[in-house]
């Protein structure tokens, strides 16, 4: 049995606050903080966070207070799909929002890159899910300049040195605004290594039922690992924060990925103070009444 104060110091050691000297050289995608579990102690202690999560969102919902935003972020194949999945299993779809990002439609460029994301917020009493995210904005466009040049942006801005820079200040800016307005900003970068990336390729071309997740341009992104993973640092060094951390969390073993991610989830949630509403006398009182006509 894990108990709840090694729960948080192993989810502390993959959470960054502060991404000033962050190098993803020294996080290790394998890593299981020590912990040795077999598939049915994984599942069972996953079963445990998916509990503690859905009454934490029950109140939530009802406190309608607090907005809790869920960014994942990863190269391709490392569990993100999963993940959502299997941690979310156990919760009030009315207050779950998932929404997944794939490249802008035209309508989508004619604006700047927040607005998309902005219309998908989540609501107070939600949990927000996106599946990648403005992050995007600052990997993708990136490594491919060509979607940048696409993106109907004036020359003059377009041609910006600065403008990663700026890009990952806007973020930041405005996840501290968010933060500000009662959203919680969990940002999850799934974290896997090449060589698991390839194993998992592999078994998407081999096996018949995996076939539908494999594209062949998953293959042409891999080309340019190293040109992403310096992204990603860059990314996580600019807008790491107490208000918005980043969790790094080491995605070669699934199991242990979505202990993560639950356990996360459920430790913000429990800092919120989140109760049920209240009743005043007033409304007991028509309670009182209500409960004697029914009788």
């Amino acid at each position: 049995m894990i108990k709840s104060k090694q729960v948080r110091k192993i989810l502390e050691r993959y959470r960054v606050t502060d991404g000033k000297g962050f190098r993803l050289a020294d996080r290790d995608p394998a890593d299981t903080a020590g912990l040795d579990l077999d598939k049915d102690a994984a599942r069972s202690l996953l079963q445990d966070g998916i509990a503690l999560l859905k009454q934490a969102q029950d109140m939530l919902y009802a406190q309608d207070r607090w907005a809790v935003l869920c960014l994942f972020q990863a190269m391709d194949a490392a569990g993100k799909d999963g993940a959502i999945k299997h941690v979310f299993s156990g919760v009030n779809p009315q207050g779950v929002k998932v929404d997944s990002f794939k490249a802008p439609s035209a309508n989508e460029r004619d604006h700047d890159f927040l607005w998309r994301h902005i219309l998908a917020m989540p609501r107070r009493g939600e949990i927000g899910i996106h599946n990648r995210s403005w992050y995007e904005e600052v990997l993708v466009a990136r490594v491919h300049p060509e979607i940048l040049a696409g993106q109907n942006l004036p020359p003059k801005l377009r041609g910006n040195k600065k403008i990663w820079d700026e890009r990952l200040q806007d973020i930041a800016n405005f996840e501290g605004y968010l933060a500000r307005q009662g959203v919680v900003v969990l940002k999850f970068f799934l974290n896997v290594s090449k060589e698991e990336q390839r194993r998992r390729f592999l078994s998407r071309i081999e096996e018949p039922e995996k076939n539908w997740k494999f594209s062949a341009t998953d293959v042409a992104e891999r080309r340019h690992w190293d040109e992403y993973q310096a992204a990603y640092e860059k990314a996580i060094r600019a807008t790491a924060s107490p208000e918005a951390p980043w969790i790094v969390v080491p995605a070669d073993n699934k199991w242990f990925t979505r202990l993560v991610v639950a356990g996360t989830l459920a430790t913000a949630l429990g800092e919120l103070d989140l109760q049920y509403p209240k009743v005043g006398p007033e409304a007991l009182a028509r309670l009182q009444a209500a409960r004697k006509e029914l009788e």
